[in-house]
């Protein structure tokens, strides 16, 4: 049974590289291993709903993503939400490149009839990057400790944007930036 979908924003392999070291780290010191069962992928979330139609959404985003370059994204801090089940996550500093995107993303998605939830909203999304989910409270202090070893702040591109339904994570598509080819 689907928890839901999201629409995320993938990176270029050597980003996406640095982000798996942190994950295998904190699995390999037992801290959180859920991102990596759940068999999810580094990303920044976009927009979330648990309800969506992929294939209404799939020409949409590829035309999107066509129109897109890639993002340049700088991840320099590292945070926490405590009320999304222990989230520990890396966040990119907003540019407004990223800002933009989003908010051109959510334009096209509420002319379509889709309903923007708060977290979602052009004024009150918050771009992270999940690193850790669900880590007990008395190992909170040792994983940010093994964050802090990323040598922040970690650089490199948004490369693709995709649409997957979760948990555990399976993608329905996902477009490279700027492709404008037919695939």
């Amino acid at each position: 049974m689907s928890q839901g979908y999201s629409i995320e924003l993938y990176f270029d392999p050597a980003l996406e590289n640095q982000i798996l070291k942190a994950w295998n780290v904190l699995a390999r010191r037992q801290i959180s291993t859920q991102l990596i069962e759940i068999e999810s992928r580094p990303h920044i979330t976009l927009f979330s709903s648990p309800f969506l139609d992929p294939s209404k959404l799939e020409p949409l985003i590829k035309s999107f993503a066509a129109k897109q370059e890639p993002l340049h994204l700088n991840f320099s801090s590292i945070g926490s939400l405590p009320n999304e089940g222990n989230l520990l996550f890396l966040s990119p500093t907003p540019t407004l490149s990223l800002l933009q995107f989003h908010s051109q993303l959510c334009d096209l998605l509420k002319k379509e009839g889709v309903d923007i939830g708060d977290n979602y909203r052009v004024d009150s999304w918050v771009p992270v990057c999940p690193v850790a989910q669900e880590v007990p409270k008395n190992r909170m202090a040792e994983a940010f400790s093994v964050l802090r070893d990323l040598k922040l702040p970690v650089s490199g591109y948004a490369m693709d944007i995709g649409l997957v339904e979760f948990s555990p994570v399976r993608e329905f598509f996902s477009f490279i930036l700027g492709n404008t080819l037919d695939g």
